[in-house]
């Protein structure tokens, strides 16, 4: 089993982990209603989708 020769410093540990960041969704308002929603999606609230209206509301 590999075992590691020494002691991993804050520093180099640190700089490996900023890479596992979240990365926020590209949030765009809603054409009809307002709200903020994920773009390249059915709105939530109203229901609409490029100005059509996809789910009954």
């Amino acid at each position: 089993m590999a075992v590691p020769q020494r002691r991993t410093s804050k520093t180099r540990r640190d700089m490996r982990r900023t890479h596992f960041k979240l990365a926020v969704p590209g949030m765009v308002k809603c054409e009809q209603c307002g709200e903020l929603k994920i773009s390249h999606r059915v709105c939530k609230t109203c229901g609409t989708y490029k100005g059509r209206e996809i789910v009954k509301a």
